[in-house]
């Protein structure tokens, strides 16, 4: 009996361990699904609801010049008895008698940062607008001065005066958002009104082609008419504005693109005070530093920062800066790269004395200068970083925008590593390039019957089409890899 007692003692003492256990357990699981449910959110209905009065539909207006001497294209040659009366009919069909003006208008997004009427949106929003009208999530509509603009950063500040104070919203830091985390994106989508979209973020600082450039990307649903809304964070903080999507055709993949609020703080920071940027000049001509130059070079031990290949008259000439120096300091930041310091250095308040440190002849040297004001009229003559290859030309004449083939673009739109040509980023919907059905997305691979790899190949044909006198060009489109030719009109 004592033995079965002991055996008895001895089972309920492991019951009981058995069920503190099981109490942990289910203790640490419930806390498990606590902390998820905190990290995703069962609705954004409230988030919506609170930062919706701040966020605005922008429309713009354009007066487009008529031409009295332009004949109706493509319907009967010129000089035909009948062509009176097709430039008579068309006119009639384009609203402008005897080619008069006509009026063109577009939609974007944005979102009022300060009580009193300063709303911030993208630059090619309303670029060129004569008339730019804001409506409020409440339905009032209120007319809209500009203030000032960024095109290296698209970014523009624009000023509406309010009988009543205006709902705002604040920059958060987007230094501090992570991939993963939760963002919301709200806006104006092909022109259907208000519209809130969810996803996280995809990456970090992602480039396109300015040497401003540090986007985040997202998954959020970002489409036309986005362009200039928010990107917020779950504490209701704008971490972005939303800018450029990458697409096929046209509409959102889940691949958007938000210029991060640490950059667009600071460019509607100037904007407000001064009405233009003013960003540091260092003077130099620079190139990254890759292995074999951090090889050649000796005092550096890895292949990081920016290699002096030219001092023209300026604030680092002044300094004594020298071609071969390489900068790896500036004012108290270890230098990566090129960009880095073009960003660095234009962050930089103008006429700050800083200390700029170089590796020359192996060893280092501190240099002190006194940044000068950025002047991008001057930038063929002199800059801290070329303007990059991979910047978006717009090519007014076909109503498109393109772009060289980067390694962020060939991801984005899935292509073969061996496609070579120029991305069409942009379209003017009331082009001929429009109507004849090219999209963003569409890869230009010959233009002119000649094979196509960059953006200057694609300019010299555009110049020779034009200097051999012949009106149209001949170009080789690639959609998803499937070819057709489409030939636009390069001169009337």
């Amino acid at each position: 009996m004592k033995s079965v007692a002991i055996s008895v003692s001895k089972s309920l003492t492991h019951l009981r361990v058995v069920g503190v256990l099981t109490a942990v357990t289910v203790l640490l699981m419930l806390q498990a699904i606590q902390v998820s449910a905190q990290m995703m959110p069962n609705t954004f209905a409230d988030l919506a609801e609170d930062i919706s009065p701040s966020v605005v539909n922008i429309t713009t207006t354009t007066v487009i010049a008529g031409r009295a001497d332009q004949a109706p294209r493509g319907i009967v040659p010129k000089g035909s008895p009948f062509e009176d009366f097709f430039k008579e009919f068309e006119d009639r069909r384009r609203g402008g008698g005897n080619g008069g003006p006509s009026r063109s208008s577009a939609l974007g997004s944005g979102f009022v940062i300060s009580a009193d009427g300063f709303i911030v949106t993208n630059n090619h929003v309303i670029e060129g607008a004569d008339e730019i009208e804001i409506e409020f999530f409440s339905g009032k509509t209120l007319a809209a001065k500009v203030i000032g603009t960024d095109k290296n950063t698209d970014i523009a500040v624009l000023k509406v005066e309010s009988d009543t104070p205006l709902p705002f919203v604040n920059f958060g830091d987007s230094d501090t958002a992570r991939v993963g985390d939760w963002v919301v994106a709200m806006g104006n989508p092909l022109g259907q009104g208000f519209s809130v979209s969810a996803g996280i973020v995809s990456a970090r600082n992602r480039a396109l082609a300015g040497i401003y450039d540090d986007y985040i990307q997202t998954d959020a649903a970002i489409n036309r008419g986005n362009s200039g809304g928010p990107l917020f964070n779950l504490d209701g903080e704008v971490v972005g504005v939303n800018t450029a999507i990458l697409s096929p055709n046209g509409g959102s993949i889940g691949i958007g693109f938000s210029m991060a609020s640490n950059v667009v703080s600071r460019v509607v920071d100037q904007l407000t005070k001064f009405g233009e940027i003013r960003r540091g000049w260092l003077g130099v001509r620079i190139q990254d530093v890759d292995a074999d130059i951090a090889e050649s070079i000796e005092g550096l031990d890895r292949a990081a920062g920016a290699v002096v290949t030219g001092v023209p008259d300026g604030p680092a000439n002044d300094a004594g800066m020298l071609q071969g120096d390489v900068i790896v300091i500036f004012d108290g930041y270890e230098v990566e790269d090129v960009r880095d310091l073009v960003q660095t250095v234009g962050n930089t308040e103008v006429g700050k004395a800083v200390d700029v440190i170089v590796v020359r002849d192996g060893k280092r040297e501190t240099l002190s200068v006194t940044l000068g004001l950025r002047d991008d009229a001057t930038l063929a003559r002199s800059d801290d970083a070329p303007i990059s290859e991979d910047t978006p030309k717009e090519f007014e004449n076909l109503g498109i925008t393109l772009s060289n083939i980067t390694d962020e673009i060939r991801e984005g739109l899935e292509l073969l590593d061996d496609t070579v040509g120029v991305v069409v980023v942009d379209v003017l919907e009331t082009s001929e390039a429009f109507k004849k059905g090219m999209k963003s997305g569409d890869v230009i691979t010959e233009a002119g019957q000649e094979k196509i790899a960059s953006l200057s190949d694609f300019e010299a044909q555009v110049e020779a089409t034009i200097e051999g006198g012949r009106k149209t060009m001949l170009l080789l489109v690639r959609r998803a890899g499937d070819p057709r030719f489409l030939a636009l009109t390069v001169q009337d």
